[in-house]
């Protein structure tokens, strides 16, 4: 089997996997706990957000642990419009967005808040003038990924940042579920940046686990109210044995970045090189430094996108549609219909979407397995 489809959810690695294990057998006790045992919990749980911060060169109490991307996202969006509701109730996004962010935003547009969706350019990214544009005495938002999920476009996140410099009342959210461990961190954490989000199986952790970072002194309403976990932000008894992988993961995935990226690249260019000599093949991943490492979509006009990736699990390659989130619904990647792509093509789009385990000799057998599955599709093309 070769799998690239690793946007989508990564495989948990054996340490990260024995880690959750070990402690689930052996500190299995509530961290809210009185109790000799609820402490050995509290200070492991203390120790994984510790180690975290540490990671990402910020503070222990700027990490708050979440589910995952989904609820990190909604949690910024919708606690951001709470606790600023009385500041002002607009907000700006991009058109690109995962659709944790736009249905998000989707929702206080119903509650009567006004959201605006800068357009991007041919290659999937924004206009900091039209941010500044958008801008307005009643903005309390301004959300961007950092690179998106689809074709991998890397946003510019430290030109936004220098905008909002004016602005320091405005929340500046990061979507980094598809950034972390591809060596934009610098970019990420800018210095204006209030929030980030994370998602712990983007990076070989078990999945319903995640985390953002608040930046100190932000304000943030809790949308999940109860026992007062995560300093009465995020209530709900913490899943202690997920945390600690994910702090395990985090590190080895931070250990071997720098090899990683380069490999992950020249498997892209690897296979990007190849495709592009075929006619009726489009690539909107391009092989420069606008784009992530490890996203490769392209599309083979007049194939539907669901063809293609059926036809590749044949041969034991999992490549997917644009995102994951939607490739079951059968619909036009969001991505690629805000660059004005037409729909012929959207549809046709697929993602091959790499980590840090794939290889060369993959690359290779991907290359051979395309020549042949091109032969066939020009019957339908």
């Amino acid at each position: 089997m070769i799998y690239f489809d690793n946007s989508a959810t990564t495989q948990v690695l054996p340490e990260v996997l024995q880690t959750y294990q070990t402690v689930s057998e052996k500190i299995w006790g509530n961290p809210s706990s009185l109790h000799n045992f609820g402490e050995s919990a509290w200070h492991l749980l203390e120790q994984s957000r510790a180690q975290i911060a540490s990671l990402l060169g910020v503070l222990p109490s700027e990490i708050l642990f979440t589910s995952g991307g989904t609820e990190g996202d909604n949690w910024v969006v919708k606690g951001t419009a709470i606790e600023k509701r009385s500041f002002g109730k607009h907000l700006i996004t991009t058109a690109v967005e995962h659709p944790a962010i736009h249905n998000s935003m989707e929702q206080l547009e119903q509650l009567g808040f006004d959201v605006t969706y800068l357009p991007v350019d041919e290659n999937g990214r924004i206009s900091v003038e039209d941010l500044k544009a958008a801008l307005r005495a009643d903005t309390i938002l301004v959300s961007v990924m950092a690179v998106n999920n689809e074709i991998g476009t890397i946003q510019p996140l430290k030109e936004v940042a220098e905008v909002l410099k004016d602005y320091p009342k405005v929340h500046y959210h990061i979507d980094a579920v598809q950034g972390i461990g591809k060596g934009i961190q610098s970019l990420i954490f800018n210095g204006r940046v209030d929030f980030v989000t994370f998602s712990g199986h983007k990076f070989h952790a078990p999945r319903g686990m995640g985390f953002i970072y608040k930046k100190q002194g932000r304000k943030i309403a809790p949308l999940l109210t109860g026992g007062g976990q995560e300093r009465n932000l995020r209530s709900g008894t913490e899943n202690l044995p997920a945390i600690a992988a994910m702090a395990k993961a985090l590190r080895v995935l931070l250990d071997k970045e720098a090899q990683s990226i380069k490999v992950e690249r020249q498997i892209k260019q690897t296979i990007l090189h190849h495709i592009e000599q075929f006619e009726n093949v489009t690539i909107f991943s391009k092989d420069s430094a606008l784009f992530a490492p490890h996203i490769l979509c392209f599309a083979i006009e007049g194939v539907r996108g669901e063809t293609i990736v059926h036809a590749f699990e044949q041969h034991g390659i999992y490549i997917s549609t644009t995102s994951a989130c939607s490739s079951k619904k059968h619909l036009a990647s969001s991505t690629l219909t805000a660059m004005g792509v037409p729909e012929a093509v959207s549809t046709s789009a697929v993602r091959v979407s790499l980590g840090d385990q794939n290889t060369f000799e993959e690359a290779a057998e991907f290359n051979d397995v395309f020549d042949t599955l091109y032969q066939e599709f020009k019957k339908i093309m």
